[in-house]
């Protein structure tokens, strides 16, 4: 299959990587610097390069602030029969805009990073597949995780963002509050370096993502639970007591179960 990766970027380059042994890959990258790495795949920094190379997938890996924008400026020059996928973490408008441009889709997630992940060993990440889309599509990505050892879960677009909202609002919330009360420590225990190293991870994502995780409208829900644990938290330090203390700390446990 030909293949045209929108992006040079840490994802561009890891699907660049997965794919070109066993695919005809292409990386278009308006940055040519960014392309210097760029290993067993052609390397275009012009749409009608594109063009003449004739895509049957596009993966739209640039990064989320711009997915639609890429989208926009490389759809007039691919097949009509071209299948156009993004791999993007917020789904914001993309629904309505799939369904507009009259082109073939599929939109997945792999729930996994650069950051933190192990390229190597995917074995205990997760990727979801929205399931309103090009059936081919869909089976293409889900044959290429189940290969790299990937968890595959169907969700469609609204659950989703229920689910982003959940899993990476959270989290990222959490970490907020770590960063914005954390002193220089001379001596940090396990906990702390372990925290930090997480807050330096998502502070080192792209900002706009960030930013349109936060946003999701799902979000504030989740992020007003954090505030009712943390008062009621508060609330059985300030006043010692240890028997809520205790039963506080059996609740979360079961969570984590």
């Amino acid at each position: 299959m030909r293949i045209v990766i929108l992006g040079a970027g840490k994802m561009g380059s890891f699907f660049t990587d997965i794919l070109s042994f066993q695919h005809e890959v292409a990386v278009f990258e308006i940055d040519p610097k960014r392309l210097r790495f760029m290993y067993n795949c052609y390397r275009f920094t012009k749409p009608e390069e594109i063009q003449e190379f004739k895509p049957e997938l596009l993966i739209n890996a640039v990064t989320v602030k711009y997915t639609i924008e890429a989208f926009n400026q490389i759809l007039p020059f691919l097949p009509k029969d071209c299948i156009i996928s993004d791999i993007s973490s917020v789904k914001t408008g993309l629904k309505d805009y799939y369904e507009k441009n009259g082109f073939r889709y599929c939109s997945t997630h792999p729930m996994f990073g650069p950051t933190f992940a192990n390229l190597d060993q995917l074995s205990n990440e997760n990727a979801i597949i929205i399931s309103e889309g090009d059936h081919l599509g869909k089976i293409f990505f889900k044959d290429l995780y189940q290969s790299l050892g990937l968890h595959i879960f169907e969700y469609t677009f609204d659950e989703h963002d229920d689910t982003v909202a959940y899993s990476l609002s959270i989290p990222f919330v959490s970490t907020f509050v770590f960063a914005a009360v954390m002193k220089h420590q001379d001596a940090p225990g396990t906990t702390f370096k372990r925290h930090m190293k997480i807050a330096k991870g998502v502070l080192n994502e792209d900002d706009y993502l960030l930013q349109e995780i936060l946003f999701n409208p799902r979000t504030p829900h989740q992020v007003e639970n954090i505030r009712t644990e943390l008062n009621e938290l508060l609330d059985i330090i300030s006043k010692k007591d240890a028997t809520r203390m205790h039963a506080y700390l059996e609740k979360i446990r079961l969570h984590i179960k």
